[in-house]
């Protein structure tokens, strides 16, 4: 009964043994009827209720450095696989001429410092040495400056056509604004140098976090200019997949629900964990882009294909047969097994589907489960002896 070839296939392996046929002399080899085949039962399992979504592997976390300033690159770290750590150079342009503007600049900067030093000299002495005072100044009716001084200024204050006390006043304010100005000046000379240690600091590109190179556009020699993309850098200790779910089957996803997915390479069978589901759909394509994070040490690397399993409630739920993957045999375009029939191997052509978790092969049509199949059947095997 298809239920005990269940438990059988459970617990053990069966070996079967078929009947010799034709009777052979001393001396001659034995026939294939005469060996002992290993048979193991055509178990059944649900399926259904599931989609298969195809998607991509990608990096946890991934950069595109691009060129900052204009020059030729004359520094790269590695090619592509270059494991670097956070805060490694990966890539360098020169930087001759700005470095001859940040020359410049401090020399701005030292002229600066001299003018704002002068003008605060010159404030200091109209401070206290005011020149409406100055035994220098206006010369008049050409007596000693002395005389000229007492005499002029007080006469020309009595006659209201000068007033000492405002000439004062803005001769300081004069020199106040000279300072303020060599101020200005000097600031905007250090913010000048400021610029130019950025575009220094850009000139280098550095990796922002522990990862490798996986795709290099230049060489050193290049010639680049500012916004080019010169390399990308990732983190691939952990790896995701990145699939276009439809919204039908979005809707039955949840952040840290564990799916099963397939990786294109050797056919892994992994459990991946749903990271994030966007939360705006495509407009052309009426998908929503979830991402996926796979376990660490998962075989492959970014940009291979991989295939997830969602949950499908359109799907409706059927029994498939599945037999060991060493049961099958190809010989021409479809895949067959042998199966005991009467003790007898009995070759039947099957149609095969996926491979499962456990290693075995579902077949889509020509079994239908209870079967005794011969796993690893020698290539002599005769359907019927």
């Amino acid at each position: 009964m298809p239920g005990l070839h269940h438990l059988a296939a459970a617990i053990s392996i069966s070996v079967f043994a078929i009947a010799p046929s034709v009777s052979h002399g001393q001396g001659d080899s034995p026939t294939p009827s005469e060996t002992q085949f290993q048979t193991v039962p055509v178990t059944t399992s649900q399926i259904g209720g599931n989609a298969t979504i195809g998607g991509t592997v990608v990096p946890f976390k991934e950069v595109t450095l691009n060129a900052q300033i204009p020059g030729r690159i004359i520094f790269l770290a590695g090619a592509e696989g270059f494991s670097a750590a956070d805060g490694q150079v990966l890539l360098a342009i020169s930087d001759e001429d700005i470095q001859a503007q940040r020359r410049a600049a401090q020399a701005q900067i030292t002229q600066a410092e001299a003018g704002v030093r002068n003008a605060q000299m010159q404030y200091s002495r109209e401070l206290y040495s005011p020149r409406v005072n100055s035994l220098t100044g206006i010369p008049g009716m050409g007596v000693p400056s002395t005389f000229d001084q007492f005499f002029t200024r007080g006469f020309s204050d009595m006659m209201g056509q000068s007033d000492s006390g405002l000439e004062r006043q803005a001769d300081l304010y004069a020199q106040g604004v000279g300072i303020d100005q060599a101020q200005s000046g000097m600031l905007q000379a250090q913010a000048n140098l400021d610029a130019l240690d950025a575009r220094l600091r850009d000139a280098s590109s550095v990796a922002p976090f522990d990862g490798i190179i996986i795709e290099k556009m230049v060489e050193v020699g290049d010639t680049v200019q500012p916004g080019m993309p010169l390399l990308k850098f990732a983190y691939i200790d952990y790896l995701r997949i990145v699939a276009d779910v439809p919204v039908r089957l979005a809707a039955g996803l949840s952040e840290g629900m564990l799916v099963s997915a397939r990786l294109d390479a050797g056919g892994e069978q992994v459990q991946a964990r749903v990271a994030q589901i966007f939360p705006v759909a495509d407009q052309q394509r009426h998908t929503v882009r979830v991402k996926f994070d796979l376990p660490k040490g998962t075989a492959g690397g970014p940009g291979m294909y991989v295939e997830v399993t969602v949950p499908d409630g359109s799907v409706p739920v059927r029994t498939q047969p599945a037999v060991p993957a060493e049961s099958l045999i190809w010989r021409g375009s479809l895949p067959s097994v042998f199966i005991v029939v009467d003790g007898k191997p009995s070759l039947r052509l099957v149609r095969v589907g996926y491979p499962l978790p456990d290693g075995r092969i579902s077949v889509v049509s020509g079994l239908n489960g209870g079967e005794m199949v011969i796993v690893n059947p020698p290539a002599n095997l005769v359907s019927g002896e």
